[in-house]
């Protein structure tokens, strides 16, 4: 309780259906697949922009899929380890005050001043981050109410160490915050996500945005301590590196913002800083130390350079591909950057509907109702179900040409994927914020391992 008051003081002192289906990608020539001796991949075939409509069951044991049921749940923490965010504000002071020579708080006219120039507004920034420190207070008074022993922490005081000792995990913030939580939990520990500012964070991770309330955290942990919900198993990414020179301490993209406005030679700089303090490099296989909830992305550090490296799916021969990285994601995943990667706006819809009016001779109604539901229809089935133990990939913006042909598989379903880099510069991405050098002669192999599942809770059963 000490510790949990100090860092409140410390804070407010800075200026006071399980789905039962498998959806799967189409092709309209499954013969191929099976012609190449993998029938695997008879499921995993997409056409550019069609995916098969048809869904069935597949039967797991409960390691493959861990899911929630109806059994008793017996749950009584002792200890919460509270992940706090870092506000806006939080964000700008450390920002500047890094940048001081002696190490002291910037100060408030300076910080003004500088927000100003930018177009910030100081006094809306404080405001907010008041909000959040009113919820983090709830948030800890609540579990302290119900006897829970409270440690609250930000993301570079986050350890191993503290997420041992703790019987659950408490993120207090949005939808970043949980991921940054949840990145650095490898085992069964249980993570519990609080939306702290549900007016302007949406907190699809956490808890229902009534359960932000006073009473309605008081609920949510009255129904925790009482055994009243349900476990949701949320499978992850585990990435396995060999054949490079990688950084098994992950290059924190926050934290680099604050440090290095420009940062885009972290990797490089880190590279050599490796190979000039090695004797024998390690090239034998490593696993990462953080698992990746929502997606992996792999591709160069700079956006507007391609991307070189070759892709085996399911175990299938290795394709060079030149894009602009590639995206794998979980079911989590598949409602954040994935979809926004490969949903079909509704004016290509009406586009395309228009061009098969014009090529068959047929009158199909293009209604604005009619395109707005094909879009919809179409974009659903981008998502699929947290606990799947399935990963989709995206191939974003492949280069077709003399020497790089269309792609047989732009995005697909996959149980195990196996990237080997060709680049110059490139990265590694585990949930936008831990980053991995992933350079030429790199060897990723990405895939979901049943021990690997997050455990969260499902209270609106």
């Amino acid at each position: 309780m000490a510790l949990s008051r100090l860092f409140l003081s410390k804070l407010s002192g800075a200026n006071t259906t399980f789905i039962n289906q498998q959806r799967i990608w189409c092709s309209l020539n499954f013969k191929a697949a099976n012609d190449c001796g993998n029938f695997a991949r008879t499921r995993l075939i997409c056409t550019s922009s069609v995916y098969l409509l048809e869904s069935k069951h597949r039967g797991h044991d409960h390691h493959a899929i861990r899911k929630y049921g109806s059994e008793p749940i017996s749950f009584n923490p002792k200890r919460a380890v509270v992940v706090s965010k870092m506000s806006r504000f939080e964000f700008e002071k450390r920002r500047y005050t890094d940048h001081q020579k002696d190490h002291r708080e910037v100060t408030e006219k300076k910080l003004r001043k500088v927000l100003a120039m930018r177009g910030s507004d100081y006094d809306r920034l404080m405001g907010i981050h008041e909000i959040h420190l009113r919820n983090l207070h709830m948030i800890v008074s609540t579990l302290e109410k119900y006897g829970i022993e409270v440690d609250i922490v930000q993301r570079q005081d986050y350890t191993t160490a503290q997420i041992q000792e703790a019987d659950m995990i408490v993120s207090a913030g949005g939808d970043g915050t949980f991921l940054m939580a949840a990145s650095k939990v490898l085992d069964d520990k249980p993570v519990l996500g609080v939306n702290t500012d549900t007016h302007r964070s949406e907190g699809y991770l956490c808890l229902p945005n009534k359960y932000s309330t006073l009473d309605g955290f008081d609920a949510a942990v009255k129904m925790i301590t009482t055994g009243k919900f349900k476990w949701k198993w949320r499978q992850r990414i585990r990435a396995t590196i060999e054949c490079g020179i990688i950084n098994m301490v992950p290059i924190d993209l926050h934290e680099e913002e604050l440090s290095f406005p420009d940062h885009r030679d972290r990797h490089i700089y880190q590279q050599d800083t490796l190979i000039n303090s090695y004797g024998d490099i390690d090239t034998g296989p490593r696993v990462l130390p953080v698992r990746a909830l929502n997606e992996v992305f792999m591709g160069e550090s700079l956006s507007s350079r391609a991307s070189y490296y070759e892709i085996s799916i399911d175990g299938g021969p290795m394709e060079k591909q030149k894009n602009s990285g590639i995206t794998v994601c979980t079911g989590t995943g598949s409602t954040s950057w994935t979809y926004n990667i490969n949903k079909l706006p509704p004016q290509s819809v009406q586009e395309i509907m228009r061009i098969i009016q014009k090529e068959t001779g047929t009158d199909i109604p293009v209604s604005e109702e009619i395109v707005q539901n094909i879009a919809q229809e179409f974009n659903d089935r981008v998502i699929f179900d947290a606990s799947e133990p399935s990963m989709v990939y995206t191939i974003r913006d492949p280069i077709i040409n003399g020497i790089y042909q269309q792609i047989w598989l732009p995005r697909g379903y996959a149980r195990r994927i196996i990237v080997r880099s060709r680049c110059f510069d490139a990265c590694l991405v585990m949930d936008g914020g831990s980053s991995f050098i992933f350079n030429d002669g790199a060897i990723a192999t990405l895939e979901t391992k049943p021990e690997d599942a997050l455990r969260t809770f499902e209270l609106d059963t």
